[in-house]
């Protein structure tokens, strides 16, 4: 996959909103405050494409981008802030709940997940509901230039375990140094050349 040309398609606050079905679609989940924006902005080899925000909880729509007229990149609102409303984070979980259920394009959810922590327990049981539901995941491991190499390897094993998945099934990946993105990119690629979602997912 290479990253020629890529813009903002627009902000979905319902599910009316959503752009026509015609093109492949990629989502990026996450926890919030977990790298995800700085991921997307590394990936697409972007500064500011992806609003990287102090203040967590602040993306509060499905984020639609437009890479290469091909594909869609799908940035999904972090969830597990606790300072955020709870009506709200009730309304983000309907909403991407109903977008990851009846979305027929969507190839893959990109679950970043920060290496430097335990597995979290909403992290968890997104996996495990993907898992249910048959949608296609990829779980990136981030922040890996905060730690050692031997301490990356350690924490990888740990949540691999926790995931109940193998090393092969995920990547490890660095927003500040680019370590990972030639990696992802091939991984995302693969989603888009493989059998529909369902057909391969991580441990299976």
């Amino acid at each position: 996959m290479q990253v020629e040309k890529i813009s903002f398609v627009k902000s979905v606050f319902s599910l009316a909103q959503l752009p026509e079905e015609d093109l492949p679609e990629i989502a990026f989940a996450g926890r919030s405050n977990v790298g995800k924006s700085s991921l997307l902005n590394c990936l697409l080899r972007r500064k500011n494409l992806v609003k990287v925000s102090a203040r967590p909880g602040k993306t509060q729509s499905l984020n639609f981008y437009l890479l290469d007229d091909a594909l869609h990149l799908v940035d999904l609102p972090g969830y597990g802030f606790a300072r955020v409303d709870k009506k709200l984070q009730a309304k983000w979980q309907e909403l991407i709940t109903a977008y990851l259920e009846t979305r027929p394009n969507l190839r893959c959810v990109v679950l970043i997940i920060d290496l430097r922590h335990s597995l979290k327990e909403l992290d968890r049981m997104l996996a495990g509901w993907l898992r249910e539901q048959g949608i296609a995941w990829l779980p990136v491991y981030t922040k890996k230039d905060k730690l050692s190499r031997n301490d990356q390897q350690r924490q990888a094993r740990l949540l691999d375990t926790a995931l109940g998945i193998d090393p092969a099934d995920r990547l490890l990946f660095s927003a500040k140094t680019g370590d990972g993105r030639e990696q992802l990119l091939e991984r995302l690629d693969s989603f888009l050349v493989s059998p529909p979602p369902g057909e391969q997912r991580p441990g299976q």
